[in-house]
């Protein structure tokens, strides 16, 4: 058990990063301003009373409101005027750092431009802990989130992504890891490496690295549980002369359309479509 001080809070909005397994995880000032703050808001209140009671923190008569993507449009007047009274507001969500893929960021915005304090206690996070361990490039990344349910809406997002200069992290859900993984490779091609680490800090962990296509096929027959990071090295750019370029671009125009040459030399080589476009409509007015 941890012991928590109580301390005096200026007024404002204070985000609490809470542990992603492990409790003792929390960091001692999260635990000073869980003590200490006049009003309590939860993604979900039941997780954070479980946290508080594992580190000795009592309620003690003060406000603990339930704030999520279902009830913050009319849970946000409420916390609003507790900020207007000059109270401190603490916002944990229900694991993990706040506002990633989390329900904080209207309160947070208002809250800003209402010209209350708004500050962090920062702490876990399912993203950095997945990029610590993963063995993929760290220097630059991008956050993706969740990537849409529907096979179509989800391919044409990643597609967005094909280009990102960074290791590329998603969260999904257990159940829909197969079909992502597979939607990956048709994307991005078998060969880009990449890792799915599951319930991370906790005591089933696993992190599992290998090529998209071994990957794909290793999830496609198995059942998972838990929380689920997917996370997928960056691209290597190919380099391609101008005059190869125009000479597959002009085969390409002999066997279909303007539209499908330039797509498959993009598919092919990673050129950007515009110029290959470009150059497809300069070779149309040369008869080439």
């Amino acid at each position: 058990m941890t012991a928590a001080n109580r301390v005096n809070l200026p007024a404002g909005l204070y985000f609490l990063a809470t542990p992603i397994g492990t409790a003792r995880d929390i960091t001692l000032r999260a635990l000073d301003i869980l003590a200490s703050a006049d009003v309590l808001a939860a993604e979900d209140t039941r997780s954070l009373r479980k946290l508080m009671d594992i580190h000795g923190i009592a309620l003690e008569g003060r406000t603990l409101l339930s704030y999520h993507d279902h009830n913050g449009e009319g849970q946000r007047p409420r916390l609003l005027r507790a900020l207007e009274e000059g109270k401190s507001v603490a916002y944990a969500s229900e694991a993990g750092t706040p506002l990633i893929a989390d329900p904080g960021y209207q309160l947070g915005r208002v809250a800003a431009d209402a010209g209350h304090l708004v500050t962090a206690a920062p702490g876990p996070s399912a993203v950095l802990t997945a990029l610590a361990v993963s063995g993929l490039a760290t220097d630059s990344f991008f956050f993706a989130g969740f990537a849409p349910n529907a096979k179509g809406a989800r391919q044409s997002y990643l597609r967005g992504l094909a280009e990102v200069p960074g290791t590329l992290v998603f969260y999904e859900s257990p159940n829909r890891v197969a079909k992502s993984l597979a939607d990956m490779v048709e994307v991005f091609g078998p060969d880009r490496e990449a890792v799915m680490a599951r319930e991370l800090t906790k005591k089933f962990e696993e992190v599992r690295r290998a090529p998209l296509s071994e990957l794909a096929a290793e999830m496609a027959g198995r059942s998972l549980k838990g929380e689920v990071v997917l996370l997928v090295a960056r691209g290597e750019k190919i380099e391609i002369d101008e005059n190869a370029l125009e000479e597959m671009l002009k085969s390409a125009l002999r066997q279909g359309s303007v539209k499908d040459a330039v797509a498959n030399v993009v598919e092919a080589t990673g050129a950007k479509r515009r110029e290959v476009y470009q150059m497809a409509l300069k070779l149309g007015q040369q008869g080439g």
